[in-house]
């Protein structure tokens, strides 16, 4: 009886602190490969740097994750942000411009996206891979496949490289929406009837939530998110590249599935998505300085993302 119930409180507590356990054992591992290197202020305020974009990018994907949905568009939103705003500066119009209208664009673009999920019952990954391709074609038709960099003003660069002291800037708006959808998630009716739905949609549209107008809010916010992740990337490189969105996919799904490791209920949380963009990005980090090749980060990560997926599993207590 003993027995057991020491099983029990070992699992519950594994499943409230082990993610958080595995990034300390992450840290102390580097940090005792390459003290030097690795276990200094700066290294962490560059992999604050290095993980902004994931994190903004994955907050989105926890968004449109916390109804029970996925968007496999937000790679090329991304692209599609970086790529328009790249563009509008080369025309000279003016920088604010040239980040906020994107933005609309990109509110639009999600807002299908729900509006088709919600209307039709498409399945979401369906729509948005669809979406997706779409969005590939209309970045090739403005660029010609090539990366957009010539005469693109100083000014575009300003938010991606700004530094406020040692901090980069993009540390810091990373800060700033992890804070706000936080407290969007936590504290606010919309955060309430996104998890709501996640937990049952049929119970929910019987409560008398709108589920059709939460879920085009999620896909909308999750592209709004996609969008000026592109629109940084794009900045902190002064320059536009077809394809820069499409390698925030993969990781930032990782990363909210491993985030929901960190709930003790298994469901999507922003914190959870910080620790593990956090995880994801302290790993390649040191992998890199280990000089490990590329590759077998690829290997590591897909690992990581199979576990958290039975953790996310065992969580919910979903192991039939």
């Amino acid at each position: 009886m003993k027995g057991s119930l020491s099983m029990k409180s070992m699992k519950k507590s594994l499943q409230a602190y082990g993610t958080l356990l595995a990034l300390a054992v992450i840290i102390v591992v580097f940090s005792l490969l390459r003290p030097k290197a690795f276990f200094t202020v700066r290294n962490f305020i560059n992999i604050s740097r290095q993980i902004s974009l994931m994190v903004i990018i994955s907050i989105g994907a926890t968004l449109v994750m916390s109804i029970n949905e996925f968007d496999l568009s937000v790679g090329s939103m991304a692209s599609l942000g970086g790529v328009v705003s790249a563009l509008m500066a080369v025309a000279g119009l003016p920088l604010p411009l040239c980040f906020i209208l994107p933005i609309f664009i990109s509110l639009i673009i999600g807002w299908i996206n729900g509006w088709i999920v919600a209307k039709f019952k498409v399945l979401s990954f369906i729509t948005t891979l669809g979406m997706s391709t779409v969005l590939s074609g209309v970045i090739y038709r403005l660029t010609g496949g090539a990366t957009v960099f010539q005469n693109i003003p100083k000014g575009f660069s300003w938010l991606g490289t700004f530094k406020i002291g040692e901090i980069p800037l993009l540390s810091v708006i990373m800060v700033l929406f992890i804070i706000l959808f936080s407290f969007i998630m936590r504290h606010t009716v919309l955060g309430r009837q996104l998890y709501a739905i996640g937990g049952n949609e049929e119970t929910s549209k019987v409560a008398g939530i709108n589920v059709a107008l939460y879920k085009n809010i999620a896909f909308a916010l999750c592209a709004v998110l996609s969008c000026i992740t592109g629109m940084l990337i794009a900045s902190r490189v002064g320059s536009a590249n077809t394809t820069a969105g499409d390698g925030y996919f993969l990781s930032s799904y990782a990363a909210v599935f491993i985030g929901c490791t960190v709930s003790k209920k298994g469901i999507p949380n922003v914190l959870g998505t910080l620790v593990g963009c956090a995880i994801l990005g302290i790993l390649t980090n040191g992998l890199t300085m280990l000089q490990m090749p590329t590759y077998m980060q690829d290997i590591i990560t897909g690992t990581i993302i199979i576990f958290a997926v039975i953790m996310q599993k065992l969580g919910k207590g979903n192991t039939n």
